[in-house]
């Protein structure tokens, strides 16, 4: 039994516009190349949402998987936290 060797990443619904994808901003901590103080890049990921579940400011864990459109390579495996009203 093979473990899955996709990745997983957690981060923020910043987006729900479209239909059955969400945009997830992931934040991580890196070394600064010259001054090597960690410094906070966010990027953002296309996540397929088949239930239309996520709304803006979830907090929700996404994962690899083939593509599914020209941008969209990730999908929604959890919803985390609900986003506070």
């Amino acid at each position: 039994m093979a473990e899955s060797k996709r990745k997983v990443r957690e981060g923020k619904v910043v987006s729900d516009k479209m239909q059955k994808t969400v945009v997830v901003a992931v934040q991580s901590l890196v070394p600064h190349p010259i001054y090597g103080r960690r410094i906070r890049r966010t990027k953002r990921f296309k996540a397929h949402d088949e239930e239309n579940q996520c709304r803006i400011g979830d907090r929700v864990r996404i994962e690899e998987t083939r593509p599914l459109s020209k941008e969209k390579r990730w999908r929604v495996v959890e919803i985390v936290t609900r986003a506070q009203d």
